[in-house]
């Protein structure tokens, strides 16, 4: 992925998050994402498929596009990983926050109030 590539990505909203299946198929997911360092950082909750996926592959592909998933520029190919560590989750979740602001901290705000936060995986994808 060269910088143009990167400066077109970096000024989505959403990106599709592609994960890999044991049958080899992919699975696209509209997700919002921010940029930090070179890599990018996702939040979902830790029962979903993508996060399920993510643990038999790091193999992952992304791709500009819109609020329901219609992808509208190239896909790259990436490898991601879930975060373990609080100081690489908080790295992600400082990132969303600055790209999205008050609709991050909304988020955040009810994630708390139902107890969700405790049960979000942060992730890592590396270009």
């Amino acid at each position: 992925m060269n910088v143009e590539d990167r400066k077109i990505l970096e000024h989505s909203k959403y990106i599709s998050f592609a994960t890999r299946k044991r049958s080899g198929d992919w699975v696209n997911t509209p997700v919002w994402f921010a940029p930090h360092e070179g890599s990018y950082y996702v939040f979902s909750a830790t029962k979903a498929g993508k996060v399920k996926r993510l643990r038999n592959f790091s193999d992952t592909r992304i791709a500009s596009c819109s609020m329901t998933g219609k992808v509208s520029g190239d896909w790259f190919a990436t490898q991601a990983r879930l975060l373990d560590s609080p100081q690489d989750q908080q790295i992600a979740l400082t990132a969303l926050r600055r790209k999205y602001g008050w609709q991050m901290h909304t988020a955040d705000f009810f994630s708390r109030l139902s107890g969700k936060m405790a049960q979000r995986a942060y992730i890592r994808i590396e270009p």
